[in-house]
């Protein structure tokens, strides 16, 4: 079984200010350890200060259009300049607020790559799925977007979110049991296609993760980080998680 390096990511959506990412910086930098990898995903008129701080930072969503007349958007090769590494793709809120289909969030995917950004692939199910028991069919299809226009390959440089809807920003959370559970489905059915990518790929749990039940869930065989909403906007949280993914490795 392959060592996967764990990652601790913080999303802060539409948060934050100039003095917070000093003030997360700060923290972050302190605490920083080879063993675990620590992003931050600002709004991204934040990313180029935090990436002065030395921070490694990514964009919560980038285009799938490489540039044009489309007002408001951020293509991937300028969140490569502003200092990304990284992008969320699919995120929930952009697929239900905004309306992404699996399709938009392949080619986002895409273009990440294409311009030398690392994806995080945020896949879920929303609480009447899960009640219909829908959830591994949901996954799936999420994930096989992907696959069907890219291939497996394409999954070996790039990061899996699994971010239960029905846990994000409730304070509901899935027990690590019912975590587990879906990042082995998700293990298991990438196997299928090909065991190397499947036993490297890391696989974040997202969904109202705090710095009390981090440590439960990260010391899951198949639950390799969190990535972590809230809390990420707190100093001291932030870093109490990050330590609590230590312990995993």
């Amino acid at each position: 079984m392959a060592q996967r390096k764990p990652i601790v990511a913080g999303n802060w959506k539409m948060n934050g200010s100039i003095e917070l990412v000093s003030e997360i910086s700060t923290a972050v930098n302190e605490c920083k350890n080879k063993q675990v990898d620590v992003i931050v995903f600002p709004p991204a008129a934040l990313l180029t200060k935090m990436a002065e701080f030395g921070v490694e930072v990514g964009t919560q969503t980038i285009s799938e259009f490489d540039s044009g007349a489309y007002t408001g958007e951020l293509s991937a090769e300028l969140a490569k300049q502003l200092g990304a590494t990284y992008t969320l793709v699919g995120h929930s809120e952009r697929r239900a607020i905004f309306g992404e289909s699996n399709e938009a969030v392949a080619n986002k995917f895409a273009k990440a790559q294409e311009n030398g950004l690392i994806p995080v692939l945020c896949v879920g199910e929303t609480e009447e799925q899960r009640e219909s028991g829908e959830t591994e069919k949901v996954v799936a299809e999420q994930i096989n977007a992907v696959i069907s226009k890219l291939g497996i390959a394409a999954l070996s440089n790039s990061v899996l979110a699994y971010e239960p809807v029905w846990a994000i920003g409730t304070g509901k959370t899935a027990t690590p049991e019912q975590a587990q559970a879906v990042h082995k489905f998700i293990r298991d059915m990438l196997s299928t296609q090909s065991e190397p990518v499947a036993q490297a790929l890391q696989i974040l749990y997202g969904g109202s993760v705090n710095d009390k039940n981090s440590k439960s869930l990260f010391t899951q065989p198949d639950i390799d980080g969190g990535l972590i909403g809230g809390a990420s906007l707190k100093a001291d949280a932030f870093v109490s998680i990050c330590n609590s993914a230590l312990g995993n490795v």
